[in-house]
């Protein structure tokens, strides 16, 4: 049946390998199990025609064996009364029914292996989602605490980030202190040298001025009497 091709693949999935291939598995387990689900009621519906086809063949089998045994016993009854000629027509409508019962067989017997594998795909099926189901939780909050430490890395990363920036900012401030330094040094080598005997000459003027500010400050005491 086509039916059993179409959903050969959900017999031989593997949910685990489905994960490994996800970008997003928190995402990915929902969308799937909403795949599952959607797949499981198809299948039910599937399995359930095809368990009553697999009923349906049976009765048509054990109707025929009951016509074909209804047969047989006329048969007998016909030679036990001596009409050959009646039993030979029973038997060989029995013939005729029991070919017909060989095909009937048949058709239940496939009917049967049919409704087997529809029934084991629908179960494995049912155990798959609820496997999923049992585990979504525990999916989830793993990706929840991979994506914690994912942006705790980043924080990391751009932390290191920033402290090569502080450590750049400190030689840049060093570079400039230094520059200042050596500045202040060559303005202090490019002044003129000291010259000893004009100071000592500034020093000595300076007193004689003094001296005549003493002399003229002690006359106006005199003439104002103090």
């Amino acid at each position: 049946m086509s039916i059993l091709t179409r959903f050969k693949d959900i017999i031989s999935s593997n949910i685990n390998a489905l994960l490994d291939k996800a970008e997003d598995p928190g995402k990915m387990i929902d969308q799937y199990l909403r795949n599952l689900a959607d797949d499981l009621a198809e299948v039910k519906k599937e399995t359930a025609g095809v368990m009553a086809e697999e009923s349906r063949t049976r009765r048509l089998v054990e109707e025929n064996d009951k016509e074909e045994a209804k047969y047989e016993a006329l048969a007998k009854k016909a030679l036990l009364s001596g009409n050959e000629d009646d039993a030979r027509v029973f038997l060989t409508k029995k013939q005729e029914i029991g070919s017909i019962g060989a095909s009937l067989e048949t058709a239940y017997a496939s009917a049967k292996e049919n409704a087997v594998r529809m029934r084991q795909m629908h179960d494995k099926l049912v155990k798959d989602i609820n496997s999923l189901n049992a585990r979504r939780q525990s999916i989830k909050a793993k990706v929840a605490v991979a994506n914690t430490q994912e942006r705790l890395n980043k924080i990391g990363a751009s932390a290191e980030k920033a402290q090569g920036s502080l450590s750049a900012f400190n030689r840049m401030e060093e570079k400039a202190d230094k520059m200042l330094d050596e500045a202040n040094a060559r303005a202090e080598l490019d002044s003129a040298p000291i010259d000893e005997a004009q100071a000592l000459e500034d020093k000595y003027q300076n007193s004689e001025i003094n001296a005549t500010v003493e002399d003229e400050l002690t006359a106006m005491k005199a003439k104002l009497g103090l």
